[in-house]
């Protein structure tokens, strides 16, 4: 178990993959973003992106899950008070293998509760030729190691 304090400003932590399929980007598309680029592949085609391509909101998801499998499932996690930047910055196609990582920017113990711990982090999603296609600067709540 991680906790607060294991924690430090510029540690970076490698997170994994994931592979994404057309078939889940249709599915994540139609029922939760169904603009055409998302849905329908020869509308894509058209459009200015040249083809299908996920929902920045499914490549946001995505990251959450290697996130909690690569952390969070073995971190005294709290949830988080939300973020305060996310860039979709590349286009994720079918196909595409994702990679996540993790850097810390701060580590702020609550005054008010000395039970937790604030990070702020910076979250980079690149797909397999390298490019940066999704970040996020984030905040987590992390319980402090007991006594």
């Amino acid at each position: 178990m991680r906790y607060f304090e294991d924690f430090k400003p510029g540690d970076v932590i490698e997170l994994g993959s994931r592979t994404i399929s057309k078939e889940r980007i249709l599915a994540f598309a139609r029922e939760f973003d169904p603009q055409p680029f998302h849905t329908d592949e020869e509308a894509a085609t058209r459009s200015i992106y040249g083809g299908l391509l996920a929902s920045g909101w499914h490549t946001g998801s995505l990251l959450m899950r290697i996130l909690y499998d690569g952390l969070l499932k073995d971190t005294a996690s709290l949830g988080s008070p939300g973020i305060d930047e996310l860039r979709w910055l590349e286009p994720v196609r079918p196909g595409d293998t994702l990679t996540a990582r993790m850097t810390i920017v701060e580590a702020i113990p609550s005054r008010s509760k000395p039970d937790r711990g604030l990070i702020r982090s910076l979250m980079e999603m690149r797909n397999q030729y390298g490019r940066v296609v999704l970040t996020i600067r984030g905040l987590s709540l992390l319980g402090r190691r007991p006594a």
